[in-house]
């Protein structure tokens, strides 16, 4: 049975009298978008949209709800934010009822490219770039695979769709919110679509630890062609997507792996999510070819011709684009890697002060993890308009719901049980802090990272830096 027969039912779920889209193709939501004016075709094939208020994630709006699940694991903080039980019951039937009656898109798809791991998610959007967001994003199932597909979390995104915060128990009318007991990541008020792929990763950042012993990591990855993986930890904007995608070597995946007690790296998702800010064909070919039809602009700047400024930043400075990682030429397949020989930790240092290129030893690798030293890049969160220096336990901790020394223990006896290098890079300003001195050039970053994983500093005898 193919997708374009097959049809579902939402009662379960509470959506009701809906006109459901289901598993519709990528050229075909290209095609909604444009015809319900919610994007516009750029010259370079890929469709641009505009977010609306939000241009980035609101990490003041995530919440999880504490229950029995989540109320002894969790780290209960200023990043995970405690809700209730039954206020969330409340708010999901007040979003199910909103999104009755209307045409929604629905898509089955799941995250983890390690079949050991997989997990099935059915996406329900209110619009149509939303859902192909998730079509680029997430892995995409065979229609095989779909005949007997049972989804195990479900994402509900409903932009359109504000809370009351005196009512509802939100903060303002946007919201993120994980229910680990019911499985729904249930996101409103908001039309970033970074929140729905991070809404799954923060739950696979509790699930992998806690159920499967394995290590979570916001990362990307690629291989060489011996079958030597890296791996490059850093927040958002400090070059993971750049510099992992590489001619020369197989990109398994830019954002978000696994590592498991198997002795293999995977990939969670599909696609890619790349900044583009001043992006040239130049300086990433890679990237730049990638942005064709199937691919998703969000919230860049176009003329009428449909050209694209991709230095202008009058939306927002976290300009991006979604694309399957088939469109990059050069992947691994599947998304899995072995042991990595080489970890890098990027670090966008505001301030000027780190070497442009440290080796770390265990005890200094530990320390850099759990510190995640970096700078918030502007744009990237609500209210960031300027590199603000930040400690980001794990190099991810807005997306970590357990306390950073579990992911950090984990981390230290993988380094240690396969001995790998572990390197510290400055993508940030050199010769000053941020307004004085300038930004690492990349061509200078790629050289560097490029003499490690071939081997070029092996013999160079290091002396310890206090």
């Amino acid at each position: 049975m193919s997708p374009d027969t097959k049809s579902i039912s939402l009662e379960s779920l509470g959506i009701k009298n809906a006109t459901i889209r289901y598993q519709l193709s990528s050229n075909e939501l290209h095609s909604e978008t444009l015809a319900k004016s919610q994007g516009v075709e750029s010259s370079l094939g890929a469709i641009a949209i505009n977010t609306g208020e939000f241009t980035g994630r609101s990490p003041k709006d995530r919440f999880i709800v504490k229950d029995a699940i989540t109320e002894g694991e969790v780290w209960w903080s200023d990043i995970n934010l405690p809700f209730d039980s039954h206020k969330f019951d409340a708010l999901y039937t007040k979003v199910t009822a909103y999104l009755s009656e209307k045409e929604i898109f629905v898509r089955d798809s799941y995250a983890c490219a390690d079949a050991d791991y997989k997990l099935n998610i059915r996406v329900v959007t209110e619009f149509p770039w939303s859902n192909m967001f998730a079509y680029n994003m997430f892995l995409r199932p065979t229609e095989e695979e779909l005949e007997s597909f049972s989804p195990e979390w479900t994402v509900i995104n409903a932009p359109g769709f504000m809370a009351d915060p005196e009512i509802d128990g939100t903060r303002q009318h946007n919201f993120a919110i994980l229910n680990f007991t019911r499985k729904i990541a249930l996101i409103g008020g908001t039309g970033y679509t970074g929140e729905i792929k991070k809404g799954i990763f923060s739950a696979l950042n509790f699930i992998l630890p806690v159920y499967k012993n394995t290590l979570p990591m916001h990362c990307s990855a690629n291989v060489g062609k011996e079958g030597d993986t890296a791996i490059f930890f850093g927040l958002s904007g400090t070059g993971k997507t750049t510099l992992s995608t590489d001619p020369d070597r197989s990109l398994i995946g830019d954002d978000e792996h696994g590592w498991t007690e198997e002795n293999s790296v995977f990939n969670f998702e599909g696609g890619c999510y790349a900044k583009v800010i001043n992006l040239s064909q130049e300086q990433e070919p890679e990237i730049f070819a990638a942005i064709k039809k199937g691919a998703i602009l969000e919230n860049v700047v176009m003329d009428k011709k449909g050209d694209i400024d991709f230095a202008d930043t009058s939306i927002t400075q976290n300009t991006r684009v979604s694309y399957p990682i088939y469109h990059i030429d050069n992947i691994q397949q599947p998304s899995i890697g072995k042991n990595p020989k080489n970890i890098f930790f990027l670090t966008a240092d505001a301030f000027g002060v780190l070497p442009p290129i440290s080796k770390l030893t265990p005890n200094q690798a530990a320390y850099h993890f759990i510190s995640g030293y970096t700078a918030k890049v502007a744009g990237t969160e609500a209210g960031v308009v300027e590199p603000t220096p930040s400690f980001s336990a794990c190099f991810g901790a807005p997306f970590m719901p357990l306390h950073p020394a579990k992911y950090a223990e984990m981390l230290s006896k993988k380094m240690q049980d396969t001995g790998v290098n572990v390197w510290l890079i400055n993508t940030g300003w050199s010769g000053g802090k941020y307004g004085v001195g300038r930004r690492m050039p990349l061509k200078y970053t790629r050289a560097m990272i490029s003499a490690v994983l071939n081997g070029d500093l092996g013999s160079y005898k290091y002396e310890d830096y206090h």
